[in-house]
């Protein structure tokens, strides 16, 4: 069973994803509400993949991804926000997500996108 951790600010969404993800056979590794935070836990379970959300207190999910891709290359991170990928990337160019998905989400949306990304 693949293991994820959830990192955003919000516990409906995390709630949310983590539902989402656990109907489709993933497992929940852990979760965080901040980027600070989840650096962290990554580090200490080095999940088959994470969820990001970007707009966070304390440490952001952009800030978060390049530390965790800058020790983890390998990580496969997939941005959950309510900003557009292009929003994103107008803020940060060389952002090194693995894949985005828009807030509100199609669940068959956020499962396609993980399965491809694991595959």
């Amino acid at each position: 069973m693949k293991k994820c951790i959830i990192i955003d600010d919000s516990k409906f969404m995390r709630k949310i994803i983590a539902e989402t993800l656990i109907e489709s056979g993933y497992s929940i590794a852990g979760e965080a509400d901040n980027g600070q935070d989840g650096i962290n836990l990554y580090e200490n379970i080095k999940p088959d993949f994470v969820t990001m959300d970007i707009t966070m207190a304390g440490k952001d999910g952009i800030t978060a991804i390049k530390e965790i891709k800058q020790k983890f290359p390998e990580s496969k991170i997939v941005v959950i926000s309510a900003l557009s990928e292009n929003t994103i990337k107008n803020n940060d160019k060389n952002i090194e997500a693995d894949a985005f998905i828009t807030k509100p989400f199609e669940k068959k949306e956020l499962i396609a996108l993980v399965d491809k990304l694991l595959s």
